[in-house]
Formats: structure tokens, C-alpha cells, sequence
């Protein structure tokens, strides 16, 4: 698996910071304080290079920080950039699982509430999981 970083630039948007990526159009994210808006950025960064790579889309490469047009928000309303880390897959497989049908239920709904696939939930939760016990 690769690593690859891309620049994010956060956006203060009254109760909270919105995060979008220059490179890939489409990716955007939001949190409560800038803290929870890097974080959820890294997810759906990792989420929509999943889909991307699934869909056999080219990825663009990252656009290093220092070239990022500094006047991408002409009203100056943003707060900041940083480097939002992706893991990039070699590629997808497919899997089936077996669970409970109420568990399944409730995988669902709480990724619609984060607005997730049930795949990109379970694989965002396998990581998590996976990064505690490093």
C-alpha cells in the first residue's frame, strides 16, 4: 500500500470548518473545530480514493503544498491548509460476510448518518481497529 499526502484547505464556516481538496474535486468534508475537520477529512479522503480506485478512475497525483495558488478563495475566508495523509490500495477486492440482519441495520443507518457506504464503513472501522492495537 502507498502513502500519498494531499493538500486540504479548511474553511471557516460559522459552527465549524468545512475541508476541501484542490486535487480531487468532489472530496469535502466538515467538523466542529479544525481538530474534527482534519480528522473526518482523512476519512473521506480514504473514502473517495477507495471509489475512485474501485471505479478504475485515475488518481491525480498530489499537488506539492508550496504550489497550491494561495488565492484559490478570493474572499480570503480560509483558515488554513494542511496535508491530509491517504493510504492508496493496490486494489479492491470483493468480499461476503455474514452477520446478523440487526446488525446490519445498524451498520447501515449509522453510515447513512455519515454519509458512508456500508463498505467504506466497515473498512473505516476495521482501521481504527487495527490502528489502537499498533
Amino acid at each position: 500500500m502507498k502513502i500519498k499526502q494531499y493538500v486540504a484547505i479548511l474553511y471557516f464556516g460559522g459552527e465549524g470548518y468545512s475541508v476541501t481538496f484542490p486535487d480531487l474535486p468532489g472530496c469535502a468534508s466538515y467538523g466542529l473545530t479544525m481538530q474534527s475537520a482534519a480528522t473526518n477529512a482523512e476519512i473521506a479522503l480514504n473514502g473517495h480514493i477507495g471509489l475512485m480506485i474501485r471505479d478504475g478512475d485515475p488518481l491525480p497525483d498530489p499537488t506539492p503544498l508550496d504550489e497550491i495558488d494561495p488565492l484559490l478563495d478570493p474572499e480570503g475566508k480560509d483558515v488554513g491548509r494542511v496535508l491530509i495523509r491517504a493510504e492508496i490500495p493496490e486494489k479492491w477486492v470483493r468480499l461476503n460476510i455474514s452477520m446478523a440482519e440487526t446488525t446490519a441495520w445498524k451498520i447501515d443507518r449509522e453510515a447513512k448518518e455519515r454519509g458512508m457506504t456500508r463498505s467504506g464503513f466497515l473498512v473505516e472501522a476495521a482501521r481504527q481497529v487495527m490502528e489502537q492495537s499498533e
